[in-house]
């Protein structure tokens, strides 16, 4: 049986996990010296609160090889291939541990997909992952029909304060004092693993009109359609049920930012991701 095992940043609902069996690694959030297994040590909330009381920046760093041989130790002996989906190599050292540790286990039935994505990016890949092993498709091919959608991967996210972009270093003070007094909502893409302004809309229902608009001018696979905030449910939800409404996917899902895209966006930040169709 292939197990789908896929990092913390990949930011799936528990229900996916459930359905999907999914196993997950934890990478490590750092507030200062306090170290906190991402997912395991604190909830969503728990960080979301901490993000916006502590002084300290959080940084995260990847799982070793260590973790990772342990994990695949345990699988293999329970009889699993593992597919191990992550967040992406420009942005983690995570999928490199990954690789590190399948090097001691040679000829061991082990692929490992770069996502050069992150949130629910990588998390869709797990989704379509399991659904193509229930149609009985194998390790490697699962893995190769992954490689080619990661180009089509999509992910945008409307953020609402500009004060977490400048804490993490990708604006300077001065551009976040007078964009959040001009009232400057990015929209903050991916593209080639690299996070980058698409957009900068002033006014917040502005920005979400934006971010709606950019993702309904796509053709959108119809697996899946995911609407993800940072504590911020309203609002992702009212965004999930005009999508709903739009009838782009057969299922819409309400997801919650994890540890990355919460320090660098902040709480207040809506998104959509999805996978685009081929051409």
């Amino acid at each position: 049986m292939i197990k789908i095992l896929t990092d913390s940043t990949s930011d799936l609902t528990p229900e996916l996990v459930a359905r999907y069996q999914i196993e997950r690694i934890p990478l490590y959030v750092y507030f200062g010296e306090e170290c906190y297994r991402d997912g395991v040590d604190f909830t969503h909330e728990e960080f979301w609160e901490k993000l916006k009381t502590s002084d300290v920046f959080p940084r995260t760093a990847q799982p070793s090889p260590a973790d990772f041989m342990e994990v695949y130790r345990r699988l293999l002996d329970e009889g699993h291939e593992i597919l191990f989906i992550g967040i992406g190599s420009t942005i983690s050292g995570t999928v490199s541990s990954a690789l590190l540790a399948q090097q001691e286990f040679p000829g061991a039935p082990i692929e490992v997909v770069d996502s050069l994505s992150l949130c629910m990016g990588i998390g869709l890949l797990c989704v379509h992952a399991g659904e193509m092993i229930a149609r009985g498709m194998g390790l490697k091919e699962v893995a190769a029909e992954l490689r080619k959608m990661v180009p089509r991967i999509k992910v945008s996210f409307i953020v609402d304060s500009l004060d977490y972009l400048y804490k993490g270093g990708r604006l300077s003070k001065t551009q976040a004092i007078l964009g959040n007094v001009l009232n400057i909502h990015p929209r903050i893409a991916m593209a080639d693993g690299i996070l980058y302004a698409a957009d900068k809309i002033r006014g917040k229902r502005r920005a979400v009109k934006a971010l709606l608009d950019w993702a309904t001018g796509e053709k959108i696979d119809p697996l899946m359609l995911v609407a993800a905030h940072c504590d911020s449910p309203e609002e992702a939800e009212e965004i999930a049920e005009t999508l709903r409404g739009m009838g782009l996917a057969k299922e819409v899902v309400l997801a919650k930012t994890g540890a990355v895209i919460s320090s660098h966006c902040g709480p207040g930040t809506v998104g959509i991701v999805f996978i685009a169709q081929e051409d």
